[in-house]
């Protein structure tokens, strides 16, 4: 299955977003590798500080399903600050419809 969905970053973070993904967590990547979560990509577009994310799972599950551990919920923070999101600091997320796939 693929997810895609966008976010939004505020504005003058890109360096940082780029800089705290680089820099993941071993055991954040370590959830989502186990939960199946793998071909994962995050894009920006640079004139609206919109983030379009999307990744591939071997099972029916999202990284946004994720939000009951307390890593995720320790990144969510982490990463509030930089972004915006909902009142439990998951990011504001919108899910995207695919329109075309070439494979």
């Amino acid at each position: 299955m693929k997810t895609a969905f966008k976010m939004k970053l505020y504005p003058g973070f890109i360096e940082e977003y780029k800089k705290r993904h680089d820099e993941i967590w071993p055991e954040l990547e370590n959830l989502l590798k186990g939960a199946g979560i793998y071909d994962y990509s995050i894009f920006i577009d640079e004139e609206t500080n919109i983030l379009f994310a999307v990744h591939k799972t071997k099972e029916n599950v999202s990284a946004q399903d994720l939000g009951n551990t307390d890593i995720v919920k320790k990144w969510w923070k982490y990463m509030a600050e930089i972004m915006e999101t909902n009142a439990d600091n998951s990011p504001i997320t919108t899910p995207l419809k695919e329109v075309f796939y070439l494979s």
